[in-house]
């Protein structure tokens, strides 16, 4: 296990490697960022294809992500971490949406909520483009600002 730490439009991203694979991507002041020493090493070479990637997203020329993921978590998470990575770029979706997209029944859309907010990979797995069922920005572990940046920028590309 070790981690990179690269500068982006959004702040300074961590990115987290277990074997090669993307384990994590946290922003600065991230609410379920895990301690900085269970990541390992810093070692800001592993994991260039993710940089790559993240600043072809960035510059507007990448709308969808070719990466190993580890995503650990419970069942229910993976699921709704499977079903956000299926959120066209540029498109919002609603908790409540996600989770009848699930086959869930009515009123899981706050359990949605929770195993959203507990997504280890910012931006390439895109719970940025989950929203309140009014449209409302509820939510997000880098923050509201940053949620409503990485909206701004995808609808941006999207327009034109």
């Amino acid at each position: 296990m070790s981690y990179a730490v690269i500068d982006s439009p959004v702040g300074l991203l961590t990115l987290v490697s277990v074997d090669g694979e993307l384990a994590g991507l946290y922003m600065e002041q991230h609410r379920h960022r895990p301690a900085l020493e269970t990541f390992g090493a810093r070692d800001d070479s592993v994991l260039p294809a993710v940089a790559e990637q993240l600043g072809e997203y960035f510059e507007g020329g990448r709308t969808s992500f070719d990466i190993p993921l580890r995503m650990n978590g419970t069942p229910f998470q993976q699921r709704v971490w499977e079903a956000l990575q299926e959120i066209p770029y540029g498109e919002i979706t609603t908790y409540g949406e996600l989770a009848a997209s699930l086959g869930l029944v009515p009123g899981a859309s706050r359990a949605v909520g929770l195993a959203n907010g507990k997504n280890p990979i910012s931006i390439i797995v895109p719970c940025h483009r989950v929203v309140g069922s009014n449209g409302s920005l509820t939510g997000y572990g880098g923050g509201l600002d940053r949620k409503q940046q990485l909206l701004d920028h995808e609808r941006a590309d999207v327009l034109f």
